[in-house]
């Protein structure tokens, strides 16, 4: 039990309503006679009076216990946690099991009472005692409703793939609101949703063939194949996605792109959905956009002491561009969420424009591209810049419109951040040229370029010992006199789901702009003699980072090959 819990209410419910001008005190003096009458708590009289909405309840009761609260409309229910917590108890108490997790001993549990000891500790003699419970607000008329949906239905994939196959699907009752968690395809598309979110995909695939559909997931990178199922369940399938995402399901001859947020394994998730009509059917892909992840300290993003620093450095300057590059996936987005974090304070006024908003952040105004109302980066810039800001985040540089108006906002003195899709850091200089930004106007207004990829790291459950040959020092450049490194491969076990490989880290490259590159820029000398500059005053490239990691441990020589090129280093 949380601390929350050893603490009582702040106030009687009733005074909190009239408080927030919810309720009158003749409204409140009505319930609290039926209240006697009835028996019943003060929140269910109100509600049954019509006064307040069982929403509203449980907001209040949220605000004045310190619990979170939870919203069971858009809630997908872990079919695990369901099998923790018996049916009748769950009746009794009007408690429901939301999700599990197995690393934590932690279940989320929405409940009416969360002062509700004895509910507690019946659930927690039922599962060993051990559990750690994590109790959230529930409006009572939403966890009964639930409960009566979700108790006696198959939850797990297999099981309501078995359901389907015993029975007969009914295309039509998927358009209507009327009964729908009671859907076996319903509950198949929560099912895969929560399942990706569970096995950290960052983008989930839907792609019918002539025969099958096949599901696959992105996990840390590299697509695998997960299900494939009967091409009969897609048609079903793919107007329940369109449904929730709000697309038009009567539309399949055009591309088509939506979004939806959901409560999966006991958080608020978001799915970019994007439809891409083929010639065996519509072609669907959602974007796992976790809020959780998408904000990294940073401090935690893998950055080297000598980058760390560097970072530092470059933020510390008023005005100027800093621009992030890399190809799509390589985590462009979250360094920058990282960064505006790291600077997101009551005395700075930070405002994006973003294509779309992925993650919403505290403080910051964002903004979302509307190519309908003319809204492009460009006019998005001309509208920001009348908006009084310290910093403008430009979601991508991609036109010479953007990029003239990114750098005129710099010269007026603010801090750009921008993304831009280049190879490497030095390698922006030519690109920008090509968008046509003057030498002297880049020299003069670019403070660094931040370049980076991302690797798998290696599974510390299962990584072995390589030997280290004369190949691998060539690649690491490590001196024969370099004793005791050592190296590590990929091996694979239950934990990693015998990939060898969990979770990922970046790999950075970070260019600052010193007067001699400066100069270097203003008189537009080519990519490669700049690259020799800094090298010269100590850059390092994203092939020394990578190495890097290999040698500390992190990754695998066979990994930052996959996505670094290092055959330069290897002796003719």
């Amino acid at each position: 039990m949380n601390e929350a819990a050893a603490a009582a209410p702040k106030k009687r419910l009733g005074e909190v309503l009239i408080d927030r001008g919810v309720i009158t005190d003749d409204q409140l003096r009505i319930a609290l006679y039926e209240q006697k009458a009835q028996g019943k708590r003060i929140g269910a009289v109100l509600i049954e009076l019509g006064f307040v909405t069982d929403s509203i309840i449980r907001d209040a009761l949220s605000e004045n216990t310190g619990y979170s609260s939870v919203d069971l409309t858009n809630v997908v229910i872990d079919a695990e946690s369901l099998n923790m917590v018996p049916q009748d108890l769950a009746r009794r108490f009007k408690i429901l099991p939301l999700s599990y997790d197995k690393l934590a001993r932690q279940l989320t549990l929405a409940m009416t009472d969360t002062f509700n000891v004895v509910a507690l500790d019946q659930v927690r003699a039922l599962n060993d005692g051990k559990l750690d419970i994590n109790p959230v607000l529930g409006g009572e008329a939403e966890i009964t409703r639930m409960i009566e949906e979700v108790y006696g239905f198959d939850l797990s994939i297999d099981g309501i793939l078995q359901e389907i196959e015993t029975g007969e699907v009914d295309v039509e009752t998927l358009q209507t609101d009327a009964d729908q968690y009671h859907h076996p395809m319903v509950r198949l598309v929560n099912a895969l949703l929560a399942d990706a979110v569970q096995q950290d995909a960052s983008d989930i695939h839907f792609e019918p063939e002539e025969a099958f559909l096949r599901i696959r997931y992105r996990i840390d990178g590299v697509l695998r194949q997960i299900r494939s199922l009967h091409k009969s369940y897609w048609p079903a399938m793919v107007v329940r996605l369109k449904v929730i995402s709000n697309m038009n399901i009567a539309e399949s001859r055009v591309p088509q792109d939506g979004r939806v947020s959901l409560q999966l394994i006991g958080r608020q998730i978001d799915f970019r959905v994007a439809s891409q009509p083929t010639s065996h059917g519509e072609n669907v892909v959602l974007r796992v956009l976790d809020r959780r992840k998408g904000i990294v300290p940073m401090e935690s993003l893998g950055l080297s002491d000598a980058n760390f620093y560097t970072t530092k450095l470059m933020l510390a300057k008023p005005e100027g561009v800093i621009l992030v590059t890399g190809p799509t996936g390589s985590g462009k987005t979250t360094t920058l969420y990282s960064v505006l974090n790291h600077i997101n304070t009551e005395a700075v006024n930070i405002m994006t424009m973003e294509d779309p908003v992925e993650y919403p952040m505290p403080m910051i105004r964002q903004t979302s591209i509307n190519e309908a109302a003319k809204l492009g980066f460009a006019e998005g810039i001309r509208s920001m810049m009348r908006q009084d800001p310290d910093v403008i985040l430009v979601g991508e540089i991609r036109d010479s419109v953007t990029a003239e108006m990114a750098f005129r906002a710099s010269m007026t003195g603010h801090q750009v951040f921008s993304t831009l899709h280049t190879n490497s850091a030095v390698g922006s200089m030519p690109r920008l040229s090509d968008l046509g930004v003057l030498p002297d106007i880049l020299a003069s207004n670019l403070i660094g370029i931040i370049a980076q990829r991302l690797v798998r790291k290696l599974c510390p459950s299962c990584k072995k010992d390589q030997p280290m040959g004369d190949l691998e020092r060539q690649l690491l450049q490590l001196d024969e006199a370099v004793t005791g490194a050592r190296i590590f491969q990929p091996e694979g076990c239950p934990q990693c789901d015998h990939s060898g490989y969990k979770g990922r880290t970046s790999i950075v490259e970070i260019l600052k702009i010193n007067e001699y590159m400066k100069k270097l820029i203003s008189q537009g000398v080519s990519a490669h003699e700049l690259s020799k500059a800094a090298i010269a005053t100590g850059f390092k490239t994203l092939a020394d980072d990578a190495c890097r990691r290999v040698i500390d441990g992190t990754t695998s020589l066979e990994e930052i090959t996959r996505v670094v090129d290092l055959t330069s280093r290897v002796s003719k």
